[in-house]
């Protein structure tokens, strides 16, 4: 048996409409087709997915305050991190820079789930 790709993240998110607002338009991420009866929101990034279930009673956290990417969290690539930056500065979005010196930051979504943000 060989693992031959990752297909998808699941995050639990606690309000999905403000879930979405972040991942749309933060991230700006595109949603992807999903035929479930239950609520959730997936997005498309390449061959991967990202998918938002929704759970009113989910209580968001990290264990590791001082340093986000030591906690559980999902990492991206960027063409452009300025960009980025400057996006969630002028929305107020905290984010701290990566210790290590790369072109690198850690955010948190509305939930509190840790994405690391990279340029490659």
């Amino acid at each position: 048996m060989k693992i031959t790709q990752c297909l998808h993240t699941a995050l639990l998110v606690s309000d999905l409409d403000r879930a979405k607002h972040f991942y749309e338009t933060i991230l700006e991420l595109s949603p992807a087709p999903r035929n479930l009866n239950f609520p959730g929101a997936w997005y498309q990034i390449g061959d991967y997915q990202i998918h938002l279930i929704a759970n009113t009673d989910f209580v968001g956290g990290i264990a590791n305050r001082e340093k986000w990417g030591r906690n559980g969290h999902i990492a991206f690539d960027v063409d452009n991190l300025n960009e980025l930056e400057q996006r969630l500065q002028a929305e107020h979005w905290p984010l701290q820079r990566s210790s290590s010196g790369r072109a690198a930051i850690f955010i948190q979504d509305p939930d509190g789930n840790v994405i690391e943000i990279n340029q490659l």
